[in-house]
């Protein structure tokens, strides 16, 4: 695969290594909560042709997630398209995790929601908005300088992810 450091497997389907994402335009939702339990997944533009979306998978070593049949049937698509079926968002997280025994614990929160980005620990230096000044395990993104903080809405996206991860079995 181009540009892998990964170790190949004879027979697998991607480097065993972390998986790295890229979420088509009807799973945008789906490459958000990607990207909160911590993994590397790319969100492109919307109306990005689906040609450029599997040129970036293939450089980039990223599995692309779609819905789109037409994609599956691409020659590239056995190492690199996840195809999901469902019709809600939860019913393709759902696909998700059982075709690749995601793990939504992987690294939560570790990433930007917005751009993907790993996050630094406290507020931006050069911040223009900042937690709140009671805020508990405050994080920023050092790119789009987004701030994250511990509160309820972190307890409820736990909830998800720990919701999501008894798929698995």
């Amino acid at each position: 695969m181009a540009g892998s450091e990964a170790e190949w497997v004879e027979g697998a389907l991607c480097p065993l290594a972390t998986p790295r994402f890229i979420a088509d335009e009807m799973l945008q939702g789906a490459g958000q909560w990607l990207r909160v339990a911590g993994y590397d997944t790319a969100l492109p533009a919307n109306g990005t042709r689906d040609r450029h979306i599997l040129e970036k998978a293939v450089n980039e070593d990223r599995w692309l997630v779609t819905r789109d049949r037409e994609l599956a049937r691409h020659r590239l698509a056995p190492q690199y398209v996840i195809l999901v079926s469902g019709n809600s968002l939860e019913s393709n997280l759902r696909d998700l995790t059982r075709l690749i025994d995601l793990d939504w614990f992987l690294a939560p929160f570790s990433r930007c929601k917005r751009c993907n980005s790993p996050l630094g620990n406290g507020n931006p230096p050069d911040a223009a908005a900042e937690a709140p000044s009671d805020a508990s395990e405050v994080s920023h993104c050092p790119y789009c300088n987004q701030v994250y903080w511990l509160g309820s809405h972190v307890r409820r996206m736990r909830g998800q992810l720990a919701r999501f991860n008894h798929w698995r079995w």
